[in-house]
């Protein structure tokens, strides 16, 4: 199941050409036909050959695409809870699949990591959740959604580098116009890599002449872990691991943004799942506590960051931090018994609240994004509520 990596995809990745920073790049709107005139211009500008350019300005069509169009304006799967996602999501199936392919591919894994620094079940994980290792890689023509995505104006500043580096894709040879399908958001190949990440991070990792994302497993495999790299992986150091918290812990202190040692969180009585010790060094970490501090929790690392950078959503990346953290042989969390959640109509009424008395919650969308689940904590410390970020009705009618 593709889904569009927000922060990732931001990313600012320069790859020398001039043009793809000057204004023409954020030129959007008007008549598609003159926009994409545009867009061949800026390409044949870049020293795209005429060859690819046509042939990927055929692909593209006449008139942008409403699919794609709907896509972006409805992320809803992200108003689920995380324990309703992470159970769909990191399901028995999906594991199985992923321990065999670790094993499949065991030697090409121990090659990146020994390269990279980036273990295989992190890179197995997202290979897992985007695509179904490979088996569900989507369907929508690429350069057809990115110039949708390039012309809409909302974001044509992060659209358009990458229609025009998808046009540098067909020049190098490594896919034709015709080929290339994936997200809608432009993602392509089975950990649906975005095409400047394809460009920048694309590895020939077999030697046999090309990069291919789309069905050569060693290239998907090395050039998720060059990327996940570029994104600050620590190598032998963890990413997650799920805690058990005392009931007087001090709950203003479990957010993404309070990073502290480890050893501070084991001296406030926080242990392993399974109750034993926690390690005391100086490794710093955040508590997470994705359905309040009655559902599972867990200890956040900088490694989890890179998550983070590969899709902003916490439901997202701590379901792909969780699920590698199974396929390197962690044992299932215990979701413990969470305060019930809101639906998506309360929460967009606590969202209204939250911005009616000051606090950043971004769009009022009923998901609970991270600016709202911090403006939820601090109102929750204002009322002298445990402050563990977790919207509930009683939060909703408090004055």
């Amino acid at each position: 199941m593709p889904f569009f990596r927000r922060a990732a995809a931001t990313l600012a990745l320069t790859l020398a050409i001039p043009s793809l920073a000057s204004a023409q790049s954020a030129a959007c709107g008007g008549d598609f036909g003159s926009f994409l005139a545009g867009v061949q211009q800026e390409a044949l500008s870049a020293g795209i050959s005429e060859d690819a350019v046509r042939r990927s300005m055929v692909r593209i069509g006449n008139a942008p695409d409403a699919k794609v169009l709907s896509r972006d304006r409805s992320q809803g799967v992200f108003s689920q809870t995380w324990g309703e996602f992470s159970t769909r999501m990191a399901n028995a199936s999906r594991l199985k699949a992923g321990k065999a392919n670790l094993q499949k591919y065991a030697s090409t894994f121990d090659r990146i990591e020994a390269e990279t620094g980036v273990p295989g079940p992190a890179i197995a994980a997202f290979w897992g959740l985007e695509t179904d290792y490979g088996a569900v890689l989507g369907d929508f023509n690429t350069l057809s959604a990115l110039a949708t995505l390039a012309h809409d104006c909302r974001r044509p500043e992060l659209f358009r580098p990458h229609l025009i580096a998808a046009m540098r894709v067909v020049d190098a040879g490594y896919l034709a116009p015709e080929q290339m399908k994936g997200a809608w958001a432009g993602e392509l190949g089975q950990t649906q890599i975005l095409p400047e990440e394809y460009l920048k991070f694309g590895t020939d990792a077999d030697n046999n002449g090309t990069v291919d994302l789309l069905s050569d497993t060693p290239d998907v495999l090395a050039t998720t872990a060059k990327f996940m790299q570029s994104l600050g992986w620590r190598a032998g150091e963890p990413w997650l691991e799920a805690v058990k918290v005392p009931e007087n812990f001090p709950w203003e202190r479990a957010a993404l943004v309070n990073k502290e040692p480890r050893s501070e969180f084991a001296a406030l009585g926080v242990t392993k799942a399974d109750g034993s010790a926690l390690e005391t060094d100086a490794l710093p970490a955040s508590l997470i506590l994705p359905m309040g501090r009655g559902g599972p929790a867990f200890l956040a690392f900088p490694n989890f960051d890179v998550y983070l950078e590969w899709n902003n959503s916490l439901v997202y990346s701590l379901t792909a931090g969780y699920f590698s953290t199974r396929l390197a042989g962690a044992p299932p969390i215990d979701m413990g018994s969470p305060q019930p959640g809101l639906s998506v109509d309360e929460m967009k009424a606590l969202q209204s609240k939250l911005a009616g008395r000051g606090y950043e919650v971004g769009k009022v969308d009923g998901i609970l994004g991270g600016n709202t689940r911090e403006a939820v904590r601090r109102e929750q410390i204002r009322l002298g509520m445990p402050a563990d970020g977790w919207p509930t009705a009683e939060l909703l009618s408090a004055n």
